[in-house]
């Protein structure tokens, strides 16, 4: 604070060119000297920038730019309270005092900055600190007076500088630190009566701040990452460092070097002298690295900002080729084609198949028994895992991300049952329409590749993502209670019934108990299933076999409620419809075959047209689930090295599931919950080289073989058909219910929508809760209720009912283009981040659906 002005101000009062200078009290700066540090300082000095934020590369090119900018992240990664964030800016804003200014100002001394923004008591005690009476005294200070240094004067032209900005502010929890690297560096403001002072540009910022505390000098702190900055190899790294991590190694590089001298007594000159070689080593040690010869390799990745270039194939970067996306995927994985079969020769794998063969043996079973519901039995069990079978055997050879497992998924149940009813109003045959849609649907494939628009999978935001998957969450929670109330309406509670009801195919009357078992059995498998998938979080049996029983939670619960069932045999249950042997679902109207032009009458030509908007609709479903599953597969700290192909792998899915119309049989995507579990079961963690830390992950066993061997035991599954018609409809929707149920638990939108009725003080501690304030927080929630509750309208209404994906892909332009004009970039990346992160230890509950944001 100026003592004439009593305005807050940040005052110089030191430089670095290759020495330091100390400004004096009456604005002369003191000898240049070799910089000393304090070893309190470098301490805390590395702890701020092991706990601090670092902004690399910011193109920025004003200071209010990149405060703006540096606060944002503050309040991202927790540092300091959103509440606080005008008060710093105004603070990093103020006016930069230099030596030239010391005499118009009169004086100028240190201040402690209070939430209301008036300054309080000083930082430091009024006594001047030790490095200004020792070089400052007055009379040996810079002949020129209040001008620049001559060292200053002799700068090159293509120096650059480092502004470092210290202070107090008694409101703040703890130390903060920013570290920024601006892309392009950042002119300074040069007073026209000062031109023969050189401005230099400036292309570091770091900020340090913090609240008042016994051990921390907070100029000192200053000193040390000016003298940090100065120091050739960091300086270096600074320029070079891609990551945090990069910055605090070259740190403690640092401070290996640095000699801490005890406080013993006085010594004499010839004592501090021999300490001369002992520093000249370290700096042997230090420099011997930086000085060596860079390899080629090396310098054909720093680019001409001073950085290294990111290397690393992108899939999902366009080549500017017509298939050259398909093209490189192809050049990408099959050169590794042999390691995907030496690679399965592991117990792991083994273990992996088993696993698999029941996480997706369950899903198969329950949708097919549900699309049979849906579509008079028109497609079924035995459609549906034979082509589970038969697309993920050819999947697992010709694939890019073996670790995919294709299936049946709710949202294409969603649309299956709305192109039926489609179909059924307007006397369609349904099966034959799929066929056209098939055609389309590789058309539209083949046109999407070849242009290589897999990279429009950059645009779907979580935003986009949660409100899929709620909405099919939702679904499966109503279809689950909608059939029980159908069971009820058909089997009544009622005082007396007829004895003598016709059975077969299915009950002409009412049968007593029916509805009442019915519920039990729902509501049984339903609590089994929750109940298990929790047990292996809990403390009994040892934590191998407490796993294996979570993770076959579905066919255990399955297993049981069959018995249940079968030890009732007095009561009448509806059970799953399995044909014997390889047959259709409904023998009485289709074959295996499908005619393009009709089975049993003409297909209309307008509809062969026109079948190409519901193909749109079906690639758009299968496009978002299967393209955002390779991203979530392809995360880099899962340490997936082979690489995946977007462009060959949506080739290959959509283009079976089109010829598959062809024999009557479903398409499939990507399904998100089996491939994380496929990957996790394949994933070796290493052992926590500490006592109480996290296991990392070591490698991932990528391979075709367990793929492969799953899908050919879902295809041998067919002939299990006289054991699956054993299996109550009431079961699956209890599966069904227990699939939406769990949905639900990895959408940040449902969590969201409970603390809708929490108070402030019992919300969670992460960013969308803490570091945005609640009612932008609920108004965000509420655009995207807003959006559920019209998918819903449109779902619910049978006439427009397949418009559902083309509102559902109306919420990327929302999300990208209006959201942005009602909330600051800050809000949208702690509501729309894409935080979710590989789960393998499930210590507090967690698992694969808390990681995904889409559909089962």
């Amino acid at each position: 604070m100026d003592e004439k002005n009593q305005e807050l101000q940040w005052m110089e009062t030191a430089r670095w060119v290759r020495l330091e200078e100390n400004l004096g009290k009456d604005g002369i700066w003191g000898r240049p000297h070799l910089s000393y540090l304090t070893f309190w300082s470098l301490l805390e000095l590395q702890k701020a920038f092991a706990k601090g934020t670092v902004l690399l590369d910011l193109p920025e090119k004003s200071l209010a730019g990149v405060a703006s900018q540096l606060l944002d992240r503050f309040i991202f990664e927790g540092q300091i309270q959103p509440q606080d964030r005008e008060n710093l800016f105004r603070v990093l804003l103020l006016k930069h005092s230099h030596a030239r200014d010391v005499e118009a100002l009169g004086s100028v001394k240190p201040a402690v900055l209070t939430r209301s923004g008036d300054p309080s008591q000083p930082l430091l005690p009024q006594h001047p600190s030790l490095e200004t009476e020792l070089f400052c005294d007055q009379g040996e200070g810079s002949a020129e007076g209040h001008s620049s240094s001559a060292m200053l004067g002799k700068s090159p032209q293509d120096w650059e500088a480092t502004l470092v900005l210290v202070g107090c502010a008694r409101f703040l929890e703890r130390p903060v630190l920013g570290f920024v690297r601006l892309k392009e560096p950042m002119e300074t403001e040069q007073k026209p009566e000062e031109p023969e002072e050189p401005a230099v540009p400036v292309r570091f910022l770091i900020v340090l701040l913090g609240p008042e505390a016994p051990n921390i000098d907070y100029t000192q702190l200053g000193r040390a990452a000016a003298t940090l900055m100065s120091e050739r190899v960091f300086r270096t790294d600074a320029y070079l460092a891609q990551n945090k991590e990069m910055l605090v190694h070259s740190l403690e590089g640092f401070l290996d070097c640095s000699l801490v001298l005890p406080p013993t007594d006085t010594p004499s000159k010839d004592a501090l002298l021999s300490l001369v070689p002992v520093q000249k080593e370290l700096l042997k040690r230090r420099y011997l690295p930086s000085s060596a010869k860079p390899e080629p390799s090396f310098l054909k990745g720093l680019d001409l900002n001073g950085g290294l270039e990111d290397t690393q194939d992108d899939p999902l970067q366009r080549t500017g080729r017509l298939f050259g996306g398909l093209v490189r995927d192809i050049r990408r994985r099959y050169p590794r084609y042999l390691s995907d079969i030496t690679d399965a020769l592991n117990p792991q794998v083994l273990s992996a198949i088993i696993f698999i063969y029941f996480a997706a043996l369950s899903p198969a079973i329950t949708f097919g028994g549900l699309l049979g519901e849906k579509t008079h039995n028109l497609m079924g069990v035995s459609e549906l895992l034979i082509s589970t079978a038969a697309q993920g055997i050819l999947f697992s050879l010709l694939g890019a991300q073996p670790l995919l497992v294709v299936g049946f998924s709710g949202p294409l149940l969603v649309f299956e049952e709305a192109f039926f009813s489609f179909c059924k109003s307007n006397g369609l045959e349904y099966i034959v329409g799929r066929v056209w849609i098939g055609f389309w649907l590789i058309l539209l494939v083949v046109l999407v590749v070849a242009f290589e628009g897999s990279f429009l999978v950059r645009f779907i935001s979580r935003y986009t993502q949660e409100i899929f998957s709620f909405l099919i969450s939702l679904i499966f929670i109503y279809e689950t209670f909608s059939k029980l109330v159908t069971i009820f309406q058909d089997h009544p509670l009622l005082e007396n019934y007829d004895h003598n009801v016709t059975r077969i195919p299915k009950p002409q009357a009412p049968l007593p108990n029916t509805a009442l078992l019915s519920l039990v059995l729902m509501a049984g498998t339903f609590l089994f299933a929750m109940m298990l998938r929790k047990f292996k979080n809990s403390s009994y049996f040892p934590g191998k076999l407490r796993r294996v029983i979570g993770d076959f939670g579905v066919p255990i619960s399955i297993l049981i409620m069959v018995m249940v069932d079968a030890l009732i045999q007095d009561t009448y249950t509806q059970k799953l419809s399995v044909p014997k042997g390889l047959t259709v679902s409904n023998t009485s109207a289709r074959g295996w075959l499908i005619h393009p032009l009709g089975l049993y009458k003409p297909f209309p030509i307008w509809m062969m047209f026109a079948s190409a908007l519901p193909a749109l609709l079906v690639f758009i479903l299968i496009f978002l689930e299967s393209q955002i599953t390779t991203l979530i597969i392809s995360k880099p700290e899962r340490k997936v090295v082979k690489g995946s192909g977007f462009h060959l792998d949506l080739l290959l899915v959509m283009g079976m599931g089109g010829v598959a119309t062809l024999f009557g049989m479903p398409w499939l995507s990507a399904t998100t919950v089996r491939s994380v579990t496929h990957a996790n079961a394949l994933t070796v963690m290493s052992k926590a080289s500490t006592p109480g830390a996290a296991a990392q992950i070591q490698e991932v066993k990528e391979q075709r073989i367990s793929g492969l061997l799953v899908s050919v035991l879902v295809g041998l599954s067919i002939l299990m058909g006289p054991i699956l018609s054993h299996i109550p409809l009431a079961v699956l929707f209890g599966i069904f219910l227990y699939m939406g149920v769990t949905s639900l638990s990895g959408i940040q939108l449902f969590d969201r929508i409970l603390l809708l009725f929490k108070p402030r003080k019992y919300h969670p501690d992460v960013p969308y809760a803490k570091r945005v304030r609640t009612w932008r927080m609920h108004l965000f929630t509420g655009t995207q209720i807003i959006c559920l509750v019209v998918l819903w309208v449109v779902r619910s209404i049978k006439t427009i009912s397949l418009a559902l994906p083309f509102i559902l892909i109306l919420t990327v332009p929302l999300r990208r283009f209006l959201l942005p004009l009602i909330f600051q970039n800050l809000e949208l990346q702690c509501l729309d981040a894409d935080n979710g992160k590989p789960n393998f230890d499930e210590e507090n509950g967690q698992d694969e659906y808390d990681e995904v944001a889409m559909p089962v």
